[in-house]
């Protein structure tokens, strides 16, 4: 029998927070529950959960600080909850160490199948280790360690952009539509979240550089291999 999936969930509204732990229970999920920032991070710290989802906006401090506080402890798939959707607040958020975003108001059934997907995302993990490491011109992706280097130098990236650099690395000039990004990064079986490939895109390029990841306007991206 599988053990049990802890969730932190960090919501001040308590109406929205009481709704979304009942149905994070009726799915068969452990839920842990905080209401501010301060309270988050004393939560994670004794619950020591398997995802976080954490709205932005919170008393005490706010929901990237708390992100960028619990990614310092241990690195743990976080989706934030948003009430903006601007890319600038989502790029904030995948900056310090998000890995997927939620605008409100959003169904229940999006959410779980978020959860379910970022979940299943640190399954695969154990399987890409066994793949060793690449060296794809001055960028070496270590699947293993979930490590990887820039000309000699490493580079810290969330969960997602390195299953994300992952995914491309490994068919390195290749264009690999927004679809099929979304299916094996995110386990989405549909197309409806292609801008979030976009934000972690552009949030990829800003740690390994813009050059390493071609855009072909209207497909997809590929992964370029330098001199």
């Amino acid at each position: 029998m599988s053990l049990t999936r802890r969730i932190l969930l960090v919501e001040d509204e308590p109406i929205i927070n009481a709704a979304v732990t009942d149905r994070l229970v009726a799915e068969g999920y452990d839920v842990v529950r905080a209401f501010d920032g301060p309270g988050a991070v004393e939560a994670f710290n004794e619950s020591n959960p398997d995802l976080v989802l954490l709205d932005v906006m919170l008393p005490g401090f706010d929901g990237h600080e708390v992100c960028r506080r619990i990614q310092a402890v241990r690195p743990v798939p976080v989706l934030m909850l948003t009430a903006r959707d601007d890319e600038a607040d989502i790029l904030v958020g995948l900056a310090v160490g998000a890995d997927d975003y939620l605008t409100k108001p959003f169904r229940m059934r999006e959410l779980v199948a978020r959860v379910a997907a970022l979940l299943r995302r640190v399954d695969r993990a154990a399987e890409l280790a066994g793949r060793g490491s690449t060296d794809l011109g001055d960028v070496r992706v270590d699947a293993a360690a979930r490590r990887v280097w820039v000309s000699e130098d490493e580079v810290h990236l969330t969960p997602t952009e390195f299953d994300l650099l992952l995914c491309l690395a490994m068919n390195p000039g290749v264009v690999l539509t927004r679809e099929r990004l979304l299916d094996e990064v995110w386990g989405w079986a549909d197309a409806s979240g292609t801008r979030t490939v976009d934000s972690h895109i552009k949030a990829l390029r800003a740690k390994i550089g813009t050059d390493r990841v071609r855009t072909v306007h209207g497909v997809g991206y590929a992964f370029e291999v330098s001199a």
